[in-house]
Protein backbone atom coordinates (compact mmCIF):
# COMPACT_ATOMS: atom_id res chain seq x y z
CA UNK A 1 0.00 0.00 0.00
CA UNK A 2 1.24 3.48 -0.92
CA UNK A 3 -0.85 5.52 1.48
CA UNK A 4 -3.11 8.47 0.86
CA UNK A 5 -3.17 12.24 0.77
CA UNK A 6 -5.82 14.57 2.16
CA UNK A 7 -6.99 17.88 0.75
CA UNK A 8 -9.17 20.24 2.81
CA UNK A 9 -9.23 23.67 4.36
CA UNK A 10 -12.01 24.67 6.83
CA UNK A 11 -13.20 23.21 10.11
CA UNK A 12 -15.76 21.10 8.25
CA UNK A 13 -12.87 19.01 6.87
CA UNK A 14 -11.38 18.18 10.28
CA UNK A 15 -13.53 15.12 11.17
CA UNK A 16 -12.68 13.46 7.85
CA UNK A 17 -8.96 14.12 8.28
CA UNK A 18 -9.08 12.53 11.73
CA UNK A 19 -11.04 9.59 10.31
CA UNK A 20 -8.67 9.05 7.40
CA UNK A 21 -5.68 9.02 9.74
CA UNK A 22 -7.22 6.02 11.54
CA UNK A 23 -7.61 3.87 8.41
CA UNK A 24 -4.73 4.93 6.18
CA UNK A 25 -1.19 6.24 6.25
CA UNK A 26 -1.73 9.89 5.38
CA UNK A 27 1.49 10.88 3.66
CA UNK A 28 0.62 14.52 3.09
CA UNK A 29 -2.08 17.07 3.89
CA UNK A 30 -2.67 19.76 1.26
CA UNK A 31 -4.52 22.93 2.22
CA UNK A 32 -4.93 26.52 1.10
CA UNK A 33 -2.23 29.11 1.94
CA UNK A 34 -2.46 31.08 5.19
CA UNK A 35 -4.71 34.13 4.82
CA UNK A 36 -4.62 37.53 6.58
CA UNK A 37 -7.31 37.80 9.26
CA UNK A 38 -8.56 40.40 11.71
CA UNK A 39 -7.48 43.98 12.14
CA UNK A 40 -3.82 43.04 12.35
CA UNK A 41 -4.00 41.26 8.98
CA UNK A 42 -1.53 38.68 10.22
CA UNK A 43 -1.59 35.44 8.21
CA UNK A 44 -3.65 32.77 9.94
CA UNK A 45 -3.29 29.05 9.10
CA UNK A 46 -6.41 27.17 7.97
CA UNK A 47 -7.90 24.73 10.50
CA UNK A 48 -6.74 21.70 8.50
CA UNK A 49 -3.13 22.86 8.69
CA UNK A 50 -3.37 23.18 12.47
CA UNK A 51 -4.83 19.69 12.90
CA UNK A 52 -2.28 18.14 10.54
CA UNK A 53 0.46 19.60 12.71
CA UNK A 54 -1.13 18.08 15.81
CA UNK A 55 -1.29 14.70 14.06
CA UNK A 56 2.31 14.93 12.88
CA UNK A 57 1.41 14.86 9.19
CA UNK A 58 3.44 16.93 6.69
CA UNK A 59 1.59 19.89 5.18
CA UNK A 60 1.83 21.60 1.80
CA UNK A 61 0.06 24.81 0.73
CA UNK A 62 0.44 25.19 -3.04
CA UNK A 63 -0.82 28.34 -4.73
CA UNK A 64 -2.76 27.62 -7.89
CA UNK A 65 -3.67 24.57 -9.96
CA UNK A 66 -0.28 24.16 -11.60
CA UNK A 67 1.57 23.99 -8.28
CA UNK A 68 -1.03 21.58 -6.92
CA UNK A 69 -0.72 19.29 -9.93
CA UNK A 70 3.06 19.23 -9.67
CA UNK A 71 2.86 18.41 -5.98
CA UNK A 72 0.34 15.57 -6.40
CA UNK A 73 2.27 14.07 -9.33
CA UNK A 74 5.40 13.95 -7.19
CA UNK A 75 3.53 11.83 -4.61
CA UNK A 76 3.14 8.84 -6.94
CA UNK A 77 2.70 5.96 -6.34
CA UNK A 78 -0.41 6.72 -4.30
CA UNK A 79 -3.43 4.69 -3.30
CA UNK A 80 -6.05 7.42 -2.93
CA UNK A 81 -6.68 11.10 -2.35
CA UNK A 82 -9.51 12.36 -0.14
CA UNK A 83 -10.99 15.82 -0.66
CA UNK A 84 -13.26 17.71 1.75
CA UNK A 85 -13.95 21.39 1.07
CA UNK A 86 -10.47 22.08 -0.29
CA UNK A 87 -11.42 25.05 -2.46
CA UNK A 88 -9.50 24.31 -5.63
CA UNK A 89 -10.36 22.51 -8.88
CA UNK A 90 -8.30 19.36 -9.45
CA UNK A 91 -6.74 18.97 -12.91
CA UNK A 92 -7.15 15.85 -15.01
CA UNK A 93 -3.42 15.18 -14.66
CA UNK A 94 -3.68 15.15 -10.87
CA UNK A 95 -6.88 13.09 -10.96
CA UNK A 96 -4.99 10.32 -12.77
CA UNK A 97 -2.30 9.91 -10.08
CA UNK A 98 -3.96 7.81 -7.30
CA UNK A 99 -4.55 4.16 -8.18
CA UNK A 100 -7.94 3.99 -6.47
CA UNK A 101 -8.86 7.56 -7.36
CA UNK A 102 -10.02 10.69 -5.61
CA UNK A 103 -12.74 10.42 -2.98
CA UNK A 104 -14.87 13.45 -2.19
CA UNK A 105 -16.95 13.79 0.97
CA UNK A 106 -19.77 16.00 -0.35
CA UNK A 107 -22.40 17.51 1.97
CA UNK A 108 -25.56 16.63 0.06
CA UNK A 109 -27.45 13.65 -1.31
CA UNK A 110 -26.13 13.72 -4.86
CA UNK A 111 -27.23 14.46 -7.50
CA UNK A 112 -29.15 17.05 -5.47
CA UNK A 113 -27.09 20.17 -4.76
CA UNK A 114 -23.97 19.77 -6.82
CA UNK A 115 -21.64 22.70 -6.25
CA UNK A 116 -19.86 24.85 -3.70
CA UNK A 117 -22.71 25.64 -1.28
CA UNK A 118 -24.90 22.54 -0.88
CA UNK A 119 -25.81 23.12 2.78
CA UNK A 120 -26.92 26.70 2.23
CA UNK A 121 -29.02 25.78 -0.79
CA UNK A 122 -30.70 22.90 1.02
CA UNK A 123 -31.78 25.37 3.72
CA UNK A 124 -32.82 28.03 1.22
CA UNK A 125 -35.00 25.51 -0.58
CA UNK A 126 -36.65 24.36 2.62
CA UNK A 127 -35.45 20.77 2.25
CA UNK A 128 -36.54 18.49 5.08
CA UNK A 129 -33.70 16.00 4.58
CA UNK A 130 -30.12 16.16 3.36
CA UNK A 131 -27.04 14.05 3.86
CA UNK A 132 -23.54 13.18 2.77
CA UNK A 133 -22.34 11.48 -0.41
CA UNK A 134 -19.01 9.69 -0.69
CA UNK A 135 -18.23 10.01 -4.37
CA UNK A 136 -15.42 9.45 -6.83
CA UNK A 137 -14.14 12.78 -8.07
CA UNK A 138 -13.97 13.43 -11.80
CA UNK A 139 -13.60 16.52 -13.98
CA UNK A 140 -17.29 17.45 -13.91
CA UNK A 141 -18.88 19.50 -11.11
CA UNK A 142 -19.72 16.81 -8.51
CA UNK A 143 -20.83 14.50 -11.30
CA UNK A 144 -18.78 11.44 -10.31
CA UNK A 145 -20.28 8.10 -9.28
CA UNK A 146 -21.28 7.66 -5.63
CA UNK A 147 -19.88 4.92 -3.40
CA UNK A 148 -22.24 5.50 -0.49
CA UNK A 149 -24.53 8.09 1.07
CA UNK A 150 -26.04 8.76 4.47
CA UNK A 151 -29.30 10.70 4.96
CA UNK A 152 -30.26 12.92 7.91
CA UNK A 153 -33.26 15.08 8.76
CA UNK A 154 -32.80 18.84 8.88
CA UNK A 155 -33.84 20.15 12.29
CA UNK A 156 -36.10 23.18 12.62
CA UNK A 157 -33.37 25.01 14.54
CA UNK A 158 -30.53 24.08 12.17
CA UNK A 159 -28.61 26.82 10.43
CA UNK A 160 -25.74 26.45 8.00
CA UNK A 161 -23.19 26.27 10.80
CA UNK A 162 -24.89 23.59 12.87
CA UNK A 163 -25.97 21.53 9.86
CA UNK A 164 -22.49 21.64 8.34
CA UNK A 165 -21.01 20.44 11.63
CA UNK A 166 -23.43 17.52 11.77
CA UNK A 167 -22.74 16.56 8.16
CA UNK A 168 -18.98 16.80 8.72
CA UNK A 169 -19.18 14.10 11.38
CA UNK A 170 -21.60 11.97 9.35
CA UNK A 171 -19.20 12.18 6.41
CA UNK A 172 -16.23 11.16 8.56
CA UNK A 173 -18.12 8.09 9.79
CA UNK A 174 -19.06 7.18 6.23
CA UNK A 175 -15.44 7.50 5.10
CA UNK A 176 -14.26 5.22 7.91
CA UNK A 177 -16.96 2.61 7.28
CA UNK A 178 -16.42 2.38 3.52
CA UNK A 179 -12.68 2.95 3.20
CA UNK A 180 -11.52 -0.67 3.16
CA UNK A 181 -14.13 -1.76 0.64
CA UNK A 182 -13.27 1.11 -1.67
CA UNK A 183 -9.49 0.64 -1.64
CA UNK A 184 -9.79 -3.13 -2.13
CA UNK A 185 -12.27 -2.73 -4.97
CA UNK A 186 -15.05 -4.62 -3.20
CA UNK A 187 -17.20 -1.49 -3.11
CA UNK A 188 -17.99 0.00 -6.51
CA UNK A 189 -19.67 3.35 -7.13
CA UNK A 190 -23.00 3.92 -8.88
CA UNK A 191 -23.50 6.58 -11.53
CA UNK A 192 -25.64 9.59 -10.67
CA UNK A 193 -28.87 10.36 -12.51
CA UNK A 194 -28.06 13.65 -14.21
CA UNK A 195 -31.77 14.28 -14.80
CA UNK A 196 -32.25 14.74 -11.04
CA UNK A 197 -29.35 17.13 -10.58
CA UNK A 198 -29.72 20.54 -8.94
CA UNK A 199 -26.94 23.10 -8.67
CA UNK A 200 -25.68 24.84 -5.51
CA UNK A 201 -23.39 27.67 -6.64
CA UNK A 202 -21.37 29.77 -4.25
CA UNK A 203 -23.54 32.40 -2.57
CA UNK A 204 -23.19 35.96 -3.83
CA UNK A 205 -23.55 39.26 -1.91
CA UNK A 206 -27.02 39.57 -3.45
CA UNK A 207 -28.01 36.22 -1.93
CA UNK A 208 -27.41 37.73 1.51
CA UNK A 209 -30.07 40.41 1.13
CA UNK A 210 -33.36 39.82 2.94
CA UNK A 211 -36.38 40.47 0.72
CA UNK A 212 -38.86 41.98 3.17
CA UNK A 213 -41.70 41.40 0.72
CA UNK A 214 -41.13 37.65 0.93
CA UNK A 215 -43.19 35.37 3.17
CA UNK A 216 -41.97 34.59 6.72
CA UNK A 217 -40.90 31.03 5.95
CA UNK A 218 -38.67 32.08 3.08
CA UNK A 219 -37.17 34.96 5.04
CA UNK A 220 -36.25 32.67 7.95
CA UNK A 221 -34.90 30.08 5.50
CA UNK A 222 -32.50 32.71 4.15
CA UNK A 223 -31.43 33.66 7.65
CA UNK A 224 -30.69 30.02 8.50
CA UNK A 225 -28.83 29.46 5.23
CA UNK A 226 -26.45 32.35 5.96
CA UNK A 227 -25.87 31.91 9.69
CA UNK A 228 -23.57 32.22 11.49
CA UNK A 229 -21.51 33.72 8.64
CA UNK A 230 -21.66 35.79 6.57
CA UNK A 231 -25.16 36.57 7.88
CA UNK A 232 -28.36 37.61 6.12
CA UNK A 233 -28.43 41.37 5.64
CA UNK A 234 -31.35 43.69 6.35
CA UNK A 235 -31.28 47.27 5.12
CA UNK A 236 -32.50 49.73 7.77
CA UNK A 237 -32.58 53.51 8.19
CA UNK A 238 -29.60 53.13 10.55
CA UNK A 239 -27.65 51.10 8.00
CA UNK A 240 -27.38 47.40 7.17
CA UNK A 241 -27.72 44.91 10.02
CA UNK A 242 -27.16 41.16 10.07
CA UNK A 243 -30.00 38.90 11.11
CA UNK A 244 -28.46 35.68 12.46
CA UNK A 245 -31.50 33.92 13.94
CA UNK A 246 -35.23 34.34 13.30
CA UNK A 247 -38.49 32.43 13.27
CA UNK A 248 -42.01 33.19 12.02
CA UNK A 249 -44.45 34.71 14.53
CA UNK A 250 -48.14 35.55 14.39
CA UNK A 251 -47.91 39.35 14.20
CA UNK A 252 -49.40 40.99 11.10
CA UNK A 253 -49.57 44.71 11.96
CA UNK A 254 -45.91 45.60 11.23
CA UNK A 255 -45.18 47.01 7.75
CA UNK A 256 -42.69 44.98 5.69
CA UNK A 257 -39.14 46.08 6.44
CA UNK A 258 -39.93 47.68 9.79
CA UNK A 259 -38.44 46.51 13.08
CA UNK A 260 -40.59 46.86 16.17
CA UNK A 261 -40.70 45.83 19.78
CA UNK A 262 -43.67 43.59 20.52
CA UNK A 263 -44.10 42.44 24.11
CA UNK A 264 -40.37 42.63 24.66
CA UNK A 265 -39.51 40.80 21.43
CA UNK A 266 -37.80 42.24 18.36
CA UNK A 267 -40.07 41.62 15.37
CA UNK A 268 -39.50 42.30 11.67
CA UNK A 269 -42.44 42.87 9.38
CA UNK A 270 -42.29 40.93 6.10
CA UNK A 271 -44.67 40.02 3.30
CA UNK A 272 -47.83 38.44 4.69
CA UNK A 273 -46.61 38.31 8.29
CA UNK A 274 -43.68 38.81 10.63
CA UNK A 275 -40.60 37.10 12.01
CA UNK A 276 -39.14 37.33 15.49
CA UNK A 277 -35.46 38.26 15.39
CA UNK A 278 -33.53 36.10 17.84
CA UNK A 279 -30.03 37.36 17.07
CA UNK A 280 -29.02 40.59 15.35
CA UNK A 281 -25.67 42.27 14.63
CA UNK A 282 -25.63 46.04 14.06
CA UNK A 283 -22.81 47.52 11.95
CA UNK A 284 -19.46 47.48 13.73
CA UNK A 285 -20.88 45.78 16.83
CA UNK A 286 -21.07 42.30 18.26
CA UNK A 287 -24.00 39.98 17.70
CA UNK A 288 -26.69 40.31 20.36
CA UNK A 289 -30.13 39.03 21.22
CA UNK A 290 -33.17 40.80 19.87
CA UNK A 291 -34.07 41.75 23.44
CA UNK A 292 -30.67 43.39 24.02
CA UNK A 293 -31.00 45.27 20.75
CA UNK A 294 -34.38 46.59 21.84
CA UNK A 295 -32.92 47.96 25.07
CA UNK A 296 -30.73 50.25 23.00
CA UNK A 297 -33.55 51.24 20.66
CA UNK A 298 -36.36 52.72 22.77
CA UNK A 299 -37.74 54.31 19.60
CA UNK A 300 -38.91 50.88 18.45
CA UNK A 301 -41.29 50.45 21.39
CA UNK A 302 -41.34 47.56 23.86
Amino acid sequence: MSGSIFLGTPEAALPSLRALATVSEVRLVITQPDRPRGRSRHPVPPPVKVLAGELGIPVAQPSGRRALTTLVTAMAPLDAAVVVAYGQIITSTALAVPEVGWLNVHFSLLPRWRGAAPVAHALLAGDEVTGVSLMRLEEGLDTGPVYASSEIEIGHADDRGSLTDTLAHVGADLLTERWEGIVTGETTPEAQDDNLATIAPKLTPEDRLIDVTDIPGRVTARVRALAPTPGAQLETAQGPVKILAARPVDVTTIPPGDLAGVEGRLVLGVGGGSVMVGTIQPPGRRAMSGEDYLRGRPDLGR
